[in-house]
């Protein structure tokens, strides 16, 4: 009997998705968390496959990243080695209050369709639930067909993946201050010697919001309306605050992130700026964010995007170009080695949703209007 070559293929395919069935059927719980996920309209992938071949279709990608763009050309190059038919990828960096507000405008008003991948500031995530396509990475990722530390991934909302996480540091200039009489503790800040314009804080309360999860909302507020009567100069942007205390201008920012200071002493010609660690340390296991927008035409690429961020080769290059914002839960990253041992403010996934809440309330207690002037 001979059999031309549609037929083989015809029969090849046929075998294939036969033992994929199989394989299916012999795991009972991914079979169990399939039906789960498909009952509460959750898409899920049996293999890993599917979403490559599915991927293999599309061949596009577009991120909009909140990294820096240090990264975009070598992860890039990784993620095509990896993927090479994955041929048409596009950054888009959002940095920013304003950039963020705009994105989410833009999203709002389905203007976002080119994008694939969102950005997800951790201060406006309540906005980006209803915009994104549901895929169950969590559940692929507990069966192993997605390979994710689930760690990193929301426990309720089940698609957002959470790639880098970021801690709180104390930079100071080593020429007007001396390491002495930087403060060890967060209520040394209130020190009669730091009242006046004495040192920078930053109108985002990023950093200080991240104190919550050890002290409670209440204390923290309380110190947050003492830090604004000691009279501090209010800035905006790490970077900026980070090269004012550089260049001499004050001796102490009250707190910033230590992969932005990193990357400040990187760039000191001075050699003044340094930075001290203080417990316990607002630590954000969930940083930047990212998830699938509903309105993906390549989620397949995108969800092989995710998967590869939060890889061992994927964490590692945002800890060499970012730098040092790789994810606490990667073993050996920055911020897991800088942080063992220590008293950390850990900001995870139960606080994530309320992070928005936390920075109006910190902001409330420094005495400035909210939005609506109130």
């Amino acid at each position: 009997m001979r059999v031309n070559g549609i037929g083989w293929l015809i029969i090849l395919l046929a075998f294939v998705g036969s033992f994929i069935e199989d394989s299916v059927a012999a795991n009972p719980s991914l079979t169990q968390a399939k039906k789960e996920a498909d009952a509460k309209g959750y898409i899920f992938y049996t293999t890993h496959d599917q979403i490559v071949n599915a991927a293999k279709k599309e061949g596009k990608l577009r991120v909009s990243s909140g990294l820096e763009t240090a990264n975009f050309k070598p992860l890039l190059a990784a993620f095509k080695q990896k993927y090479p038919f994955v041929t048409d990828i596009q950054f888009g960096e959002v940095q920013g209050t304003d950039a963020y507000q705009r994105f989410i405008l833009e999203m709002k008003a389905g203007a976002t369709k080119e994008w694939d991948v969102p950005h997800i500031p951790i201060d406006f995530a309540l906005d980006y639930p209803a915009h994104l396509a549901k895929h169950d990475i969590l559940g692929m990722a507990q069966q192993g067909v997605l390979k994710i530390d689930t760690r990193m991934i929301h426990p309720v909302e089940r698609n957002m993946v959470a790639v880098t996480s970021n801690l709180t540091v104390v930079p100071f200039n080593k020429k007007l201050i001396s390491d002495d009489k930087v403060p060890t503790k967060w209520e040394d800040f209130l020190k009669p010697e730091f009242k006046g314009k004495q040192i920078l804080a930053d109108l985002r309360p990023l950093s200080l919001a991240g104190l919550i999860p050890a002290w409670g909302l209440e204390k923290t507020l309380v110190f947050a309306g003492n830090l604004a009567a000691q009279q501090p100069v209010w800035g905006s942007g790490a970077t900026r605050l980070n090269n004012r205390i550089a260049s001499g201008e004050y001796p102490v920012y009250v707190a910033s992130n230590f992969s932005s200071v990193k990357r400040a002493i990187s760039k000191d010609p001075t050699g003044a700026l340094s930075y001290k660690i203080v417990e316990p340390i607002p630590t954000r296991v969930v940083d930047q964010c990212s998830g699938i927008l509903n309105t993906s035409n390549n989620p397949h690429v995108a969800l092989l995007w995710i998967e590869f961020l939060a890889s061992r080769e994927g964490q590692e290059i945002i800890d060499k170009y970012e730098p040092l914002r790789a994810s606490l839960f990667t073993s050996g990253s920055a911020t897991e080695q800088v942080t063992r041992g220590k008293q950390l403010s850990v900001v995870g996934w139960d606080h994530f949703a309320k992070y928005q809440e936390y920075n109006a309330k910190i902001f409330a207690a420094w005495g400035f209007p909210n939005a609506r002037g109130q």
